[in-house]
């Protein structure tokens, strides 16, 4: 069984909303209870609230009655075909539920049923765990639900679920073995293939006893009923959420800035624990190795013990075991979006607030000196008159970068997740005169074009922006202004994320407390507006497309606001009027050309469309079969890290004020952590690529004219 949730980035805006004034309902509703009144109290601020709301109608009942089964079920192993059928009387009436005017049925039904299974396949579980299997037998695995309906028969249910307990069986006995050919502790050494066997399959008979008891005693019919909700608003869009009273809190603590000692952000998702964003400047961002999307497998601490598997792990349980004192290592056994496992030491520490803010070099390119500016976030410290604006930081690292004479700058905004709406408009507004830089739209059409009002043009030398799949929000509309207005090119992945759309948080019901701002019935972040470019094209959906594609080993990881099925979709404004530049036109072409006779990065690609294709192949669970997919998997991961790191180190001067900041301070911890973010620059073959490129940027004068 898998429990299933979307996760999020960050939104660009914080709002502040009050409460929602419930409108009064033109039908005779049935009799409140505490949960219709929290489904009614969210279907009238979806429809009257929403950016764009779907209709509470027949086909959107269908969506949600599909949806909450795939939650509580994803990987089809709990219900089968017989129970969806005895549900499907309810498929359509979901709507009418919402809307008040009948009673809630489908839940309890969902309930009466699920109630019955979970006892049904614990049993079944342990059943199939107290027998060896047969590694030596050819059979696959499907791991994509998607492509599989429900069990017809209980037969076909167990079935699947030895496969599935097989597979994971294999996983351990796999790390068991390796386990064993490199240890030097008799007792372990002499260990047999039966013993191992055994000891794997007791691995995750204690993972799965460990999710199913979190089961029993937290997936309560409340919970249950809360992720029903939950389904509801992220079929509205993937960024409307749900938060029960609780969980409102908790996401409060959690945009504050709580993140646990790694500083990355993990959600339970399918009984794993993933991660689903990272702080720039903490130790799982700074090490370079951990994703978006990766699941965390196993935690150790520094030394020799062993690693503790935490699948069925609620997060705050595993937060437990990653946490731990500042300058000690925690070990990560993580699993890779493209199947492959991977052991990750990781050095405890504070989100350094130092390693967010922007930060720049120079990079030698024959006789050219290329400047290069990179930002993590769109930073705003709003709190304090002193408070760090990054757009200010950018304007000083500017300034440094022209004392140097350099010949065209780059903006790194690769992995940078968004913020403060108001910093991307000052920084747009340091490379074009005054002018729109985005426009927002609301559900009645209204259309506000948020200008930069500085004439003043802090510099005008060529210009590139480094963007990936996951450069999203405030980051896509900085790409998409300097796109609009030809003012340098957009080098990188194919596209930027696509989250073109605004959020604020919507309190339901009545407060419970004056000081904490939780209510009644919890709140909901609501989607609201939209942005649009100068062009009046959406970022939404399609984000910003590169000018340079340069092959990214990331490229077929499905995480891009397109590849979640309930996302907004594309639309156009009328363009705002602006005066842009003439552009790079010829250059861009020459340089998509120039691309496609790297080889490094011809390879990227080849690789990456390989991975694509077999990243969800069937897995097979015969030993020698499966090791064999694994090293073709990791052999060709492997070779794209390999790829995108340079053999000879590029030259970068670091600019005097930084040197004196960071090499000759007392704080030896700070003058480290920029060493070692600077080793990293050097052997970047994005960067490299991106100096080239704007060195020959540079060959082409680019005046200010007015549009057509």
């Amino acid at each position: 069984m898998m429990l299933k949730k979307g996760w999020v980035l960050c939104t660009i805006v914080a709002f502040a909303a009050g409460f929602f004034a419930f409108r009064k309902i033109n039908h005779n509703p049935v009799p409140a209870t505490q949960q219709q009144k929290l489904l009614t109290a969210v279907g009238q601020l979806l429809e009257d609230e929403h950016y764009s709301p779907k209709p509470l109608d027949d086909a959107f009942s269908k969506q949600i009655f599909k949806k909450y089964l795939d939650e509580l079920d994803g990987d089809k192993t709990l219900f089968i075909l017989s129970d969806i059928n005895s549900l499907k009387k309810y498929e359509t009436t979901i709507d009418e539920e919402i809307k008040g005017t009948s009673d809630i049925q489908f839940t309890p039904a969902v309930n009466a049923i699920y109630n019955k299974r979970v006892p049904e396949v614990v049993a079944l579980y342990k059943d199939i765990l107290a027998k060896p299997f047969d590694f030596t037998v050819d059979e696959t695995l499907q791991p994509d639900a998607e492509k599989q309906n429900y069990a017809a028969t209980e037969a076909e249910r167990k079935e699947r679920w030895r496969k599935r307990l097989k597979y994971l069986t294999l996983e351990r006995y796999i790390d068991l073995i390796e386990q064993r050919e490199k240890s030097k502790v008799d007792s372990i050494k002499n260990q047999t293939d039966v013993q191992l066997e055994a000891e794997a399959r007791a691995k995750v008979l204690k993972g799965t006893d460990r999710m199913y008891e979190r089961i029993r005693v937290k997936l309560t019919e409340d919970e249950r009923f809360n992720m029903f909700v939950n389904v509801i608003t992220n079929l509205m869009d993937p960024h409307t959420d749900y938060f029960a009273p609780v969980e409102k809190r908790q996401f409060d603590e959690m945009m504050s800035g709580r993140f646990y000692g790694i500083g990355a952000q993990l959600q339970e998702q399918d009984g794993t624990i993933k991660i689903i964003s990272l702080i720039p400047g903490g130790p799982a961002w700074k090490s370079g190795e951990l994703m978006v999307n990766d699941i965390i497998v196993k935690v150790g601490q520094g030394g020799k013990e062993e690693m503790v598997d935490i699948t069925g792990f609620d997060v705050s349980d595993a937060v437990k075991l990653i946490r731990g004192n500042k300058g000690t290592e925690v070990k990560l056994s993580v699993k890779k979006s493209d199947g492959t496992s991977k052991t990750i030491a990781l050095q405890r520490d504070e989100i350094v607030q130092d390693e967010t803010f922007a930060r720049s070099v120079v990079v030698k390119n024959g006789d050219k000196k290329i400047g290069f500016i990179s930002l993590p976030d769109f930073y705003a410290d709003f709190e304090r008159p002193d408070g760090a604006r990054c757009s200010q930081d950018v304007a000083k690292e500017i300034m440094k970068l022209k004392d140097e004479k350099v010949d065209g700058i780059v903006m790194d905004l690769r992995f940078n997740g968004g913020g403060s709406l108001y910093e991307v408009i000052q920084m747009v507004g340091l490379f074009i005169k005054n002018g729109p830089v985005v426009q927002v739209k609301d559900r009645e059409g209204k259309i506000v074009v948020m200008d930069d009002k500085d004439a003043s043009v802090l510099y005008d030398g060529p210009l590139a922006v480094m963007v990936n799949e996951t450069s999203a929000s405030a980051s896509e509309i900085f790409a998409a202004a300097i796109q609009d207005y030809k003012r340098g090119v957009i080098i990188g992945s194919t596209s930027t994320y696509g989250k073109g759309t605004v959020q604020r948080n919507v309190p339901l019901g009545k407060p419970l407390d004056f000081f904490s701002g939780r209510t009644e019935l919890g709140a909901v972040k609501l989607t609201f507006q939209k942005f649009y470019r100068v062009n009046g094209g959406s970022t939404q959906l399609k984000g910003v497309q590169s000018d340079i594609v340069l092959p990214d080993p990331y490229d077929y990881v499905k995480i891009r606001e397109k590849d979640n099925p309930s996302a907004l979709p594309w639309d156009e404004i009328k363009k705002a009027n602006a005066d842009l530049f003439t552009g790079y036109a010829d250059i861009i072409k020459q340089e998509n050309a120039k691309i496609k006779t790297n080889t490094a990065l011809a390879l990227i690609k080849e690789n990456t469309d390989w991975l694509a294709k077999n990243v969800d192949a069937p897995v097979n669970l015969k030993l020698d079969k499966y090791k064999e997919q694994q090293k073709k998997l990791r052999t060709t991961v492997n070779q794209n890290t390999s790829l995108a790191k340079l053999a000879t180190e590029m030259q970068m001067d670091v600019l005097k004020p930084d040197y004196d900041k960071f090499y000759n301070n007392l704080d030896k911890q700070k003058g480290e952590r920029y060493k070692a973010w600077l080793k990293a620059l050097k052997t970047d073959l994005y960067i490299d690529e991106a100096v080239k490129i704007v060195t020959d940027l540079g060959t082409q004068q680019n005046p200010l004219v007015k549009a057509n």
